[in-house]
């Protein structure tokens, strides 16, 4: 009923930026709280930042300055903006989105996760 599709990953040297999108879509009603996670080789899936529908954030302490996470609410989309990357920020990034579906509005809020978008800093 609901799907998230990140997109924006990719290869980039240190340094450099990239700007990742998120969009949910299906049968929505309502969306609470997105958010961006990454999971890099041997380890542990991690917060990278988080938005409320109101807009407050919070950030991981190793993105903090570099990175900003943003959400266009018309459009149900949500952005990561990552500069001043390092290759310690090489992971498979991934989307959630809580969601109320149509079918349900009465229901609790549930969060959606999307495939995942690669992104490697490597020079």
């Amino acid at each position: 009923q609901v799907q998230v599709v990140e997109s924006g990953g990719g290869l980039v040297q240190p340094g450099g930026s990239l700007r990742l999108s998120c969009a949910p879509s299906g049968s929505i009603f309502s969306i609470n709280a997105m958010g961006w996670y990454r999971q890099a080789p041997g380890k542990q899936r991690e917060l990278v930042a988080a938005i409320t529908s109101g807009g407050s954030t919070n950030y991981a302490d190793s993105v903090k300055g570099r990175f900003t996470i943003s959400r266009d609410n018309a459009k149900n989309t949500l952005y990561l903006q990552m500069n001043s990357l390092k290759p310690e920020d090489t992971a498979v990034y991934y989307c959630n989105a809580d969601v109320q579906t149509v079918a349900d509005v009465a229901a609790p809020f549930y969060r959606y996760w999307g495939q995942g978008t690669q992104v490697t800093v490597s020079s």
